[in-house]
């Protein structure tokens, strides 16, 4: 293996790496979004649970954050909780910095 082909292997292997973090970080970010969520319309317990996993789950309709976003602004606005989508943006981007220390303290 020629010292070129030792690097195009480690830069894969960086980028493999990086691509699961931010995979994991954006799961982390959307189930603590999830719970926030839930704490904001007054579910508490496994039902808060298990609305954080339908979060998680929405992240999987498209590309992006957008769906996430729609999902909890909907949800939100149907239990009568008033939440701009500034202010849900703001709290994603709140939660991504603590998923990606989670992440990277527990590993």
């Amino acid at each position: 293996m020629t010292t070129f082909d030792k690097r195009e292997d480690a830069f894969e292997k960086k980028f493999a790496h990086d691509e699961e973090l931010q995979f994991k970080a954006a799961a982390r970010r959307n189930k603590l979004l999830g719970l926030w969520a839930a704490e904001k319309m007054g579910i508490a317990g496994d039902a808060a649970v298990d609305y954080a996993k339908t979060v998680v789950e929405a992240d999987l309709a498209e590309a992006g954050d957008a769906d996430v976003l729609a999902k909890v602004l909907a949800d939100l606005k149907a239990a009568g909780v008033e939440q701009s989508e500034h202010q849900i943006r703001r709290t994603m981007d709140e939660l991504m910095v603590t998923a990606i220390e989670q992440i990277k303290s527990a590993g």
